[in-house]
């Protein structure tokens, strides 16, 4: 199986990927594509061009190898779709299961400014994930997965029940927790990117997010990608699955 969790950036997906890192029936890999998005030899974006480029590092060698690897075992891939969009052709797509992940773009957009104040509305990612939803449920005439994070924030076992029965793959209650501690399979950051999960590597488990963020009003540009964002996130939030309790997952 080749399940891919599409995201947007600061929408709790590296801790939803660090749960499914607990399960031990995946391998899993860390935004394979928006690594090559910014250091890969044939990289589309300049925002760290002071940064060598990875030898060896392209678009094809890690399909390539992703691809390879899932014919021998299960592989587990989070990224976000701007990343990769370009190289996206219908033989790809149809080798992956996907998934969604959405949270409020506020959030989003002010959880990226924190970190890169000059981030861009492509970088926020609600358009190219909204665009690869669609092309997909128009494919398959039916549409694919899309989770909540705050439902995932506040129901954190029952969302991830939902996920699993949404992906046809089996709920393990044992992978909700974990010990505290390095995060560095999830930290592929070049220089001057600074600390992204500094409250993953002190969690056990998925909680709430405690930063706190500059108001959106204090940056017009910003808030400008929030009210872009916004008809993207409805849309996809029309979309998302419920969490399914455990007395429902033993009927």
């Amino acid at each position: 199986m080749f399940l891919t969790l599409w995201a947007t950036p600061r929408s709790t997906s590296t801790a939803f990927e660090w749960m499914m890192r607990q399960r031990g029936d995946f391998t899993c890999h860390h935004e394979p594509w928006n690594e090559l998005y910014y250091y890969g030899e044939d990289r589309r974006s300049d925002r760290d061009a002071h940064v060598e480029a990875k030898p060896g590092h392209s678009y094809a060698s890690v399909w390539s190898a992703l691809a390879a690897q899932a014919d021998t075992t299960d592989v587990f891939v989070k990224d976000f779709v701007y990343s990769v969009e370009h190289d996206l052709d219908d033989e790809k797509l149809t080798a992956m299961t996907h998934t969604f992940l959405i949270r409020d773009p506020k959030r989003v957009v002010q959880g990226l400014a924190k970190h890169w104040p000059d981030c861009s509305f492509e970088e926020v990612g609600f358009e190219s994930l909204h665009r690869l939803f669609h092309r997909i449920a128009e494919r398959d005439g039916t549409a694919p997965p899309v989770m909540f994070s705050g439902d995932l924030i506040d129901d954190p076992e029952g969302t991830a029940r939902a996920y699993c029965a949404a992906a046809g793959i089996p709920f393990m209650a044992e992978a909700l927790s974990w010990e505290s501690g390095d995060r560095s399979e999830v930290s592929w950051y070049g220089e001057g990117t600074g600390p992204w999960h500094d409250q993953l590597r002190q969690s056990t488990g998925i909680v709430k997010p405690k930063t706190d963020y500059a108001p959106l009003e204090d940056s017009p540009r910003l808030l400008e990608f929030y009210e872009r964002s916004l008809p993207f996130f409805n849309d996809l939030l029309a979309h998302t699955f419920d969490p399914i309790p455990e007395s429902d997952d033993q009927e």
